[in-house]
């Protein structure tokens, strides 16, 4: 029985090249050296290696990736939350600055009443003392009045 010999040279991902021959016949062999065949196995174990590397290399950068997605998704997290707390501070502030302002219209509301009810109380005991003063000089001219009538 004849032999036939069908070689292919195959590229792998490292620039080398591996050398894959089948050769069709009850006894295979090879027409290369044993030192060549030695060769072109260590390359395609190399291959095998660089295209393991490769792939996990590759799921590799897709989770740093994913990291620093996430990171830079915990960093926006965290300033959003320092704002929204600087922001119910600014909130709660405000609220009381509102309150305190309400408070200083009515002590103002308060002090301006107080300053009118002194002023009315001042008048009100002036009024009175006139008042007096006027009934006690009605009642001298009443008295005088009558000890002239009398007199004469």
């Amino acid at each position: 029985m004849a032999r036939q010999q069908s070689c292919v040279l195959l590229p792998c991902p490292s620039s080398l090249f591996l050398f894959s021959c089948s050769l069709i016949s009850p006894r295979p062999r090879c027409s290369f050296p044993a030192s060549h065949c030695n060769t072109l196995q260590h390359a395609a174990t190399h291959c095998n290696t660089l295209q393991h590397n490769t792939r996990r290399c590759k799921t590799l950068q897709h989770t740093a990736t994913h990291c620093n997605t996430l990171r830079h998704t915990a960093t926006h997290c965290n300033t959003l939350q320092h704002t929204a707390t600087h922001c119910t501070t600014l909130h709660h502030t405000a609220t009381h600055c509102i309150t305190l302002q309400h408070t200083a219209t009515h002590c103002n509301t308060l002090q301006h009443t107080a300053t009118r009810c002194i002023t009315l109380q001042h008048t009100a005991t002036h009024c009175n003392t006139l008042q007096h003063a006027v009934t006690h000089c009605n009642t001298v001219a009443t008295h005088s009045n009558t000890l002239q009538h009398t007199a004469g």
